[in-house]
């Protein structure tokens, strides 16, 4: 019975990089569609901030499916999540919904949230990046 949930696991984790390849082929397609379209739209050349905002929010989250579909892939050729993968994948994501959000339109409460979350990840990847640093000096004694 193991090896088949094995082969199960495998080829879901396979189908899951094929569409993740997909949704990210698809988001550079409109990427450089949004791109070619704002430049070309008056004012020639020039890009407003709202036009700059979705843009970079678009970027940043192919980025992000280029990270998870890394971690898929890691997940499948080693059978182990990198732990500092999902930190930096989470920190990105963040970041694009900070660079997207309108704060004049959110509570003060919300923001507070998102400066909790942002700093929890932090720290959080500053303590893993102090352990893995620590346990690689203690292989080398």
């Amino acid at each position: 019975m193991l090896p088949f949930l094995k082969k199960f696991e495998g080829f879901i984790v396979t189908c899951l990089i094929v569409m993740m390849v997909v949704v990210i082929l698809l988001a550079t397609l409109e990427l450089g569609w949004l791109i070619a379209k704002d430049v070309v739209t008056p004012p020639v050349l020039l890009l407003e901030i709202e036009e700059l905002l979705d843009i970079f929010g678009l970027f940043l989250l192919v980025l992000i499916g280029i990270e998870l579909v890394g971690t898929l892939k890691t997940y499948l050729t080693e059978n182990e999540i990198h732990v500092e993968v999902v930190f930096m994948v989470a920190l990105i994501a963040i970041g694009r919904k900070v660079i997207i959000l309108d704060v004049k339109e959110l509570s003060s409460l919300t923001l507070i949230g998102i400066a909790a979350i942002i700093i929890s990840l932090s720290v959080g990847y500053y303590f893993f990046k102090r352990a893995a640093r620590k346990k690689g000096l203690n292989r080398s004694e």
